[in-house]
């Protein structure tokens, strides 16, 4: 088999841990592919200009955080592979090893495992019927003044009908999977990602009654600002895209879906409580 591998090297610990998985995978009889700005660390392995396009490996194993693992996953939708995600990070809700686990990757391998599927969003900039952008995210799409915390007044449609106007400092589409990472903090419900739906969660919203909604997972949601002044769309935390003003973002299920390998049986509830119930890591 042949994996390519993303690890995230701001990490402390990443490079042992990564060449800790090649020397496991390559005792295997598996072959690994890494970056090319990395040839001066790693040996005996190939290596790419661009790891998102290399769509002859078998799967993507991403090292490092949630973030570097969703990373991953949106890149590859794009090739239609399946990722592994393995902690080099402190909570890394989405990886399906950690360090410690490493002599379970005879089971990936043997193809010892389960696909979680999960729904992931797209998220559209449109200027009238113009499309500017296009883009996936696995967590959340999070509009915002992107100003520092000053509330904006934002409009949400669900299809052609107005939810609301809201008056926030941003508003948050999330999925199931994402729903328990900024829409949790932000009050969001935690929603078991077997179940598929859409969230919609305001950001410290000026209203008694502004509330969290859990939408069906064919809603199609567009945010517009009610203001003269852009505002900033970022997908799954990265670079924000402007929205200007006359511009809308629109959201809705991808087509596609990412998959995550487990080769443990721990279950969502389990991972819950492992994760964001017993936080030692931060006292």
């Amino acid at each position: 088999m042949i994996f390519s591998i993303l690890p995230n090297m701001t990490r402390q610990g990443t490079e042992a841990l990564t060449k800790k998985i090649i020397s496991k995978l390559k005792s295997l009889g598996s072959e690994c592919v890494l970056p090319k700005e990395y040839s001066h660390i790693f040996e005996n392995v190939e290596f790419a200009d661009d790891i998102h396009t290399v769509d002859y490996c078998d799967a993507v194993i991403a090292v490092g955080g949630d973030a570097t693992i969703i990373h991953a996953a949106k890149n590859a939708v794009r090739i239609n592979k399946p990722v592994l995600g393995i902690n080099s990070g402190r909570l890394a809700f989405m990886a399906g090893l950690e360090e410690h686990e490493l002599n379970l990757l005879d089971r990936l391998i043997n193809g010892d495992y389960n696909l979680d599927c999960r729904l992931i969003l797209k998220a559209r900039i449109m200027k009238g019927d113009k499309e500017l952008s296009c883009d996936y995210c696995v967590n959340d799409v999070y509009v915002s003044s992107g100003s520092g915390p000053r509330m904006e007044a934002i409009n949400v449609f669900l299809g052609e009908k107005l939810i609301d106007s809201y008056l926030c400092d941003g508003m948050l589409v999330a999925t199931p999977t994402g729903s328990t990472a900024y829409s949790l903090s932000a009050g969001g419900s935690v929603v078991d990602p077997e179940l598929e739906s859409i969230l919609l969660t305001p950001v410290c919203s000026h209203s008694l009654f502004d509330r969290p909604l859990i939408l069906r997972p064919d809603a199609v949601l567009t945010v517009s600002s009610l203001s003269d002044k852009p505002l900033r769309v970022s997908l799954d935390g990265q670079d924000f895209t402007l929205l200007e003003p006359g511009c809308r973002a629109v959201v809705e299920r991808a087509e596609e879906k990412a998959r995550f390998i487990r080769i443990k049986s721990d279950n969502f509830i389990d991972i819950l409580s492992t994760k964001l119930s017993n936080r030692k890591d931060l006292k």
